[in-house]
């Protein structure tokens, strides 16, 4: 099962931040109309098992219910918004980011600390 964490509020970017100073955090960001949205979320969900992230927490953003979250996120970890989109944050920044069909846990391994 994937441990998808809710990202509601934009309060929650300043946690996220403080979390990545002690565990990399990911931020998937979705939209629930999108069908490459819906895709690249089905990837994780099937690749996160094996994926060996387990040390990893995992934020899920719903863009069209928290679009003003997407944007204050593009601006602090400087990374333009696209959707599907797959943000990496290691030590309060973005290390890594992806989107659309670029998303793949195995990158995303390769780049945690």
């Amino acid at each position: 099962m994937t441990p998808w964490q809710p990202l509601t509020k934009a309060e929650q970017l300043s946690e996220i931040v403080r979390e990545s100073a002690e565990q990399p955090v990911i931020i998937f960001k979705h939209s629930t109309t999108c069908s490459i949205s819906a895709m690249a979320k089905s990837k994780i969900e099937r690749q996160w098992t094996d994926a060996g992230l387990d040390s990893t927490k995992l934020y899920y953003l719903d863009l069209l219910s928290y679009r003003p979250i997407s944007q204050e996120m593009a601006q602090q970890f400087n990374v333009q918004h696209e959707s599907p989109q797959l943000l990496l944050i290691q030590d309060g920044e973005c290390t890594f980011h992806a989107s659309h069909n670029g998303i793949r846990l195995s990158d995303v391994k390769q780049k945690v600390k």
